[in-house]
């Protein structure tokens, strides 16, 4: 008997020892996916989407050596009635106001501040809708219609194989992706698990076999399309996208504090939503577009991109929102009128004709909630009326 127990007590002993062993080599690891896995708690979300850079892999984006491009102030705005309450409602974390290239409103909310570079969610893929247009410019890619494996031969044999360029900035890939972001075994969350635990999003692109319509037949929302889009961008120019958006935007918008993408594994951006900047800083980025790519007398985006990206291309249905490449067109808009928009509040929001560009943060739980993305635009729209 006593035998019996000295070999139990071995293997429990060895199994203890394995399971310290096992902790230590992939702690980094283990504490990612724990990290993720409370990113949106309530008691935990505000403080997350200001530092990032301790849930995950990163790479800096460095705002280089030039002076600080100054945000000049306007004269005060009062916010219209019952913005106060959609604040609260929304749990809005920034809201910066400019009209004309200047400041006229300006607030942090939910205990943050300016300093904090806060996560851009989707608003990351018009960041690099933008890089994509410099480089088509450049020649670096010669057509949209392009197959998108002509610049990334990994994705043959997969469900991108026929897809084109333009296919994907129209998130018309057709590939089936389920981007329910509620279900955990859904693909949005098995790539979040995949970049959490060091994985490479490359990898994962390719392995995605299934269809549900061919190629710029059917626009669905797939994240997954825009990662593919760097893909095509890296394969290209034989650089990284961290790289070549500081050389080519960012930098030159003389940003006030470095920023930061999230990476996965391999060092490889999370160019569909990891993108990290103070409000200010995304309201540099944003101003530049407003201005049809110019800066300060440079054009860091050529124009005829920028009119071409915001335009209504995508294969939606007449009642639903538009999409460009990569940029949202709200129902009803007038010409000049669209947005970038991430997940849970992030908004970078146009109104060319009225000189109007709005930038809020948001840490909201219930984003999903009918009726609550356009409430969101229709407040960005009293707002600019109102100015």
């Amino acid at each position: 008997m006593r035998t019996v127990i000295k070999w139990l007590l071995r293997i429990v002993l060895a199994l203890v020892l394995a399971a310290v062993v096992v902790g230590a080599w992939k702690r980094e690891e283990i504490q990612r996916l724990m990290a993720v896995n409370s990113l949106f708690y309530e008691e935990k979300i505000v403080h997350n989407f200001s530092h990032m850079n301790e849930a995950f892999l990163t790479v800096d984006l460095p705002r280089g050596n030039a002076p600080t491009s100054e945000l000049s102030y306007g004269a005060g705005f009062e916010l219209p009635e019952g913005t106060d309450t959609w604040i609260d409602e929304r749990s809005v974390t920034s809201l910066l106001i400019m009209q004309d290239g200047r400041i006229r409103f300006e607030e942090y909310y939910l205990g943050t501040s300016p300093e904090d570079r806060r996560i851009s969610w989707s608003v990351a893929k018009s960041y690099l809708s933008a890089l994509l247009g410099v480089l088509i410019d450049e020649g670096a890619i010669a057509s949209l219609d392009d197959r998108v494996v002509d610049y990334a031969p990994q994705l043959n044999g997969s469900a991108y194989e026929d897809a084109t360029i333009r296919n994907v900035l129209n998130m018309a890939s057709g590939v089936t992706f389920d981007e329910d972001y509620l279900d955990p075994k859904s693909d949005i969350n098995r790539m979040g698990r995949v970049v959490a635990l060091g994985g490479e999003l490359d990898d994962f692109a390719a392995s995605l076999q299934d269809s549900f319509a061919n190629p710029g037949e059917t626009w669905q929302y797939v994240s997954i399309d825009t990662h593919v889009i760097g893909m095509v961008i890296r394969g290209a120019t034989g650089r990284s996208v961290s790289e070549l958006l500081t050389e080519k935007i960012t930098e030159p918008l003389g940003l006030e504090r470095d920023g930061y993408y999230i990476t996965d594994g391999a060092g490889v951006a999370f160019v569909l939503g990891g993108l990290n900047f103070t409000t200010r800083d995304f309201a540099r980025f944003g101003q530049m577009i407003l201005q049809n790519g110019t800066h300060n007398g440079q054009q860091l985006v050529p124009a005829e991109w920028i009119a071409d990206a915001t335009r209504a291309s995508a294969p939606t249905k007449p009642d639903q929102t538009g999409y460009g490449y990569q940029w949202w067109i709200p129902v009803g808009a007038q010409d000049g009128e669209f947005l970038a928009r991430g997940v849970y509040g992030q908004y970078i929001y146009f109104d060319q004709p009225r000189g109007v560009l709005i930038v809020s943060t948001g840490a909201d739980r219930k984003f999903r909630e009918p009726g609550v993305n356009n409430q969101n635009i229709e407040m960005f729209r009293n707002i600019a009326r109102n100015l």
